[in-house]
């Protein structure tokens, strides 16, 4: 009998309408400390990138790509030698980032122009939920043609937006103190 009550007493106090909402959860990421180190590759230019991203391989033609692994990020890098046609890797670069431009709320175009290194280009910073978050070209208008393209191995969603600004300030590092050897 007893056994009973006790059954009965614990399934009416257990049967509750009472609702608790949950907090809301945010996703957190704990981002490495910024120092930076020229690349070691045999090409025609340098420039710095932060110590923990990688360039896993890399070919003659000097095609690679930047891995940042814990963000889960790629930075495509291509070279071309120009052959009198930087206008046709010009438009290439902007057409390839003006694909974009059907998912992108905007598509911002910065000018980068560094006389004393000789580097020139432009630097699309895209806003909305597109494919790649920045893209860039330099150019020292004669020999050398450099494009970058950020791309994340994940959906793109506002949860990545952090990740995404932190590695623009890479990105913006990159552009800086990019060289040509010659």
């Amino acid at each position: 009998m007893k056994t009973k009550f006790l059954f009965l007493f614990i399934f009416c106090v257990s049967c509750s309408n009472d609702y608790t909402p949950k907090p809301r959860a945010y996703v957190k990421f704990s981002f490495p400390n910024k120092e930076y180190q020229f690349i070691n590759v045999d090409c025609p230019f340098s420039f710095k990138i932060p110590q923990y991203a990688s360039i896993p391989k890399y070919d003659r033609d000097c095609l690679f790509n930047l891995d940042f692994l814990d963000q889960n990020a790629k930075l495509h890098i291509t070279y071309h030698k120009l052959n009198n046609n930087l206008y046709e890797h010009t438009e290439q670069s902007r057409d390839l980032a003006y694909k974009h431009n059907v998912k992108a709320n905007a598509i911002s175009e910065q000018i980068y122009s560094n006389d004393s290194t000789n580097v020139y280009g432009i630097v699309y910073d895209f806003n909305g939920y597109t494919a790649t978050s920045i893209q860039f070209f330099l150019t020292d208008s004669i020999n050398h043609f450099f494009r970058g393209a950020l791309y994340f191995n994940t959906e793109i969603n506002d949860s990545i937006e952090p990740l995404n600004l932190f590695l623009k300030k890479d990105i913006k590092i990159l552009v800086e103190s990019f060289s040509w050897k010659e």
